[in-house]
């Protein structure tokens, strides 16, 4: 069983130690924009173990979404300490990439130092995406004041919509991704954001030329409490649909079909490292997602947090209030909960290596 811990600081450190033990090659960005609430500097990490040059690589990422690094830092971190696991091929390489969001993670924030959705900003920012339903309720999940009627009068506008569209064109209003409001929710920035660069760099080192890739990233906030939904995000050869069925049987879910708790998105970590590959290159990438809350919990904590930050003027009582919520909504302090965390992680990562190993043609 992983340590689950409670800060950024503490997180980075059991990583580190983690890779320290099992002589890993590690590698350190330092976030320049900020530092964390206890004025630490961030850095995201990379742990890497295996042959300089790989065959078959698995690439995991942590906290794309700032806050949701908790769990997988602990994923993570574990892995490395207890390594692959019986009869993984010795041309097996590992790669862990720890805080992709560093200033989000020590901030108790899914977004960045600029209020972007790092799964959102992986897009053309010369001809960004449209959300044109976004307008629609933008007002509602951002509005200009956070006393209680003012939140009543915007819960009322959410439930309208929901009424008259439908609750999964709401979820899709709202989560798709939205590139003209940097003081709303979702958003997906002007331009390639810091850690966007980061990934840029770090993937393009590490998928260079490695034949079959396993891409897991690794969130929370979304599905059935606890259960972790291993949601298919692609791959640019026509197999990779056929070998992640393979890979993770009925469980696999898509956005695409409705299948997912998940609606589809724009401008996801996946799409980066698709974009990378040359011929010859396969890749099964996932989002493996943990719920915790309902949808409609995890909305409210996002709305008070982006006030909080957009907007200020909160006692410092409502702040420990909206930054507990937060916590409940994407790490709850539940060990039953990080119990079946740890446990959906070792099999879906599990099987995210042994069908790397098989290397099955679904061409």
């Amino acid at each position: 069983m992983p340590e689950f811990a409670e800060t950024y600081a503490r997180a980075r450190s059991l990583f580190l130690n983690a890779a320290a033990a099992r002589s890993a090659r590690v590698e350190s960005f330092r976030n320049p924009h900020g530092t964390g609430s206890d004025e630490e500097l961030l850095y995201t990490d990379v742990a890497v173990l295996g042959p300089a040059r790989p065959a078959r690589l698995l690439l995991c990422v942590s906290g794309t979404h700032g806050i949701e690094g908790f769990a997988g830092s602990a994923i993570q971190a574990s892995l490395l300490r207890d390594g692959f696991g019986t009869g993984a091929p010795r041309d097996l390489g590992l790669v862990m990439v720890h805080a992709l969001n560093p200033w989000g993670f020590a901030w108790l924030r899914r977004v960045n130092e600029d209020n972007v959705d790092v799964n959102r900003n992986f897009v053309d920012h010369r001809q960004p995406p449209e959300n044109a339903r976004y307008e629609d309720v933008h007002a509602a999940l951002a509005p200009a004041s956070w006393d209680e009627d003012k939140r009543d009068r915007a819960d009322e506008l959410l439930t309208g919509y929901a009424g008259r569209q439908g609750m999964l064109a709401l979820q899709a209003a709202v989560t798709g991704g939205q590139w003209t409001h940097k003081d709303g929710l979702f958003y997906g920035g002007a331009r390639p954001v810091w850690s966007h660069q980061t990934l840029r760099t770090i993937a393009s080192r590490y998928v260079a030329g490695v034949p079959r890739i396993g891409y897991v990233d690794l969130h929370t906030g979304l599905g059935r409490r606890g259960w972790g939904e291993p949601i298919f995000r692609g791959g640019p050869d026509p197999g990779a649909l056929g070998r992640a069925r393979a890979w993770y049987g009925d469980d696999l879910t898509m956005s695409d079909d409705g299948s997912s708790s998940s609606t589809p998105i724009t401008g996801n970590t996946a799409s980066l490292v698709a974009s990378l590959l040359r011929d010859g290159q396969r890749l099964t990438a996932i989002t493996l997602e943990f719920g915790t809350l309902s949808g409609t919990e995890v909305l409210a904590a996002l709305r008070a947090d982006n006030w909080l930050h957009m907007r200020s003027g909160l006692s410092r009582s409502q702040a420990k209030t909206i930054k507990q919520a937060m916590r409940e909504a994407f790490y709850p302090d539940d060990p039953g909960w990080r119990d079946m965390v740890w446990n959906r992680a070792s099999t879906v990562l599990g099987q995210t290596i042994r069908g790397l190993s098989e290397e099955a043609d679904f061409e």
